[in-house]
């Protein structure tokens, strides 16, 4: 018996398998630099100043602080909007599908955050909690596509929907406790063009939802 996908799914696999090999790539890479002669140097790096000052405007930052404030706010943007396309026209639309992944996620999110804190509690670095609750998307998707047809595809399904559901929790969590002036009406503001957009899209939404197609892998 075949599984059935939505063309939705499928598009975003490949979307994220060519970037999760990449990042994984990266990785290995960046370990073995970090553990080399080439260590210090390449440490040194990322706390390289770049940028330009016009008007009185300083814009010079390391490039570790380019990427954590500057590329991570565009992908947590995107996330964001990929898991919204999951939630309303994605394999997570249906509650029946999404129960045991929302489930799988959160034990996913506690069991990390339980043991750092078991092997933190009463130091400095407890407040970290919420860093080992994410799943990394791109990471898990990159691992599914090295293995490529030995991973049943209801396995990839889970999984995709795991680390998605997993994501928007720690997001979440992020947004809620990381911050340090949290802003009802920011939030409220935000909010706004937000909702404005949901009411405009919403038959758009549905009329896509009407003619998606399942394909077979």
């Amino acid at each position: 018996m075949r599984t059935k996908l939505t063309q939705l799914f499928v598009e975003f696999i490949k979307s994220e398998q060519a970037s999760g090999v990449i990042l994984i790539f990266c990785t290995i890479t960046s370990i073995v630099i970090a553990n080399s002669y080439f260590g210090k140097s390449f440490s040194d790096f990322w706390h390289t100043k770049v940028g330009f000052e016009i008007s009185g405007i300083d814009l010079k930052y390391s490039v570790e602080h380019w990427i954590n404030d500057g590329l991570m706010a565009i992908f947590f943007l995107l996330i964001g909007l990929e898991i919204e396309r999951e939630l309303y026209i994605g394999e997570l639309s249906d509650l029946k599908n999404a129960t045991l992944p929302i489930f799988a996620a959160i034990g996913g999110m506690a069991t990390p955050a339980v043991l750092h804190f078991l092997f933190n509690r009463g130091t400095e670095t407890q407040a970290g909690i919420g860093i080992p609750m994410a799943t990394d998307i791109a990471f898990a998707l990159g691992v599914l596509a090295l293995l490529g047809s030995r991973v049943p595809i209801s396995l990839k399904i889970f999984l995709t929907a795991l680390a998605i559901i997993d994501d928007l929790g720690a997001i979440a969590i992020i947004a809620i406790f990381y911050v340090g002036d949290f802003s009802l009406l920011y939030l409220a503001l935000a909010l706004v063009p937000k909702k404005l957009n949901a009411c405009t899209k919403d038959k758009e939404i549905k009329a896509e939802k009407s003619v998606q197609k399942p394909v077979a892998e």
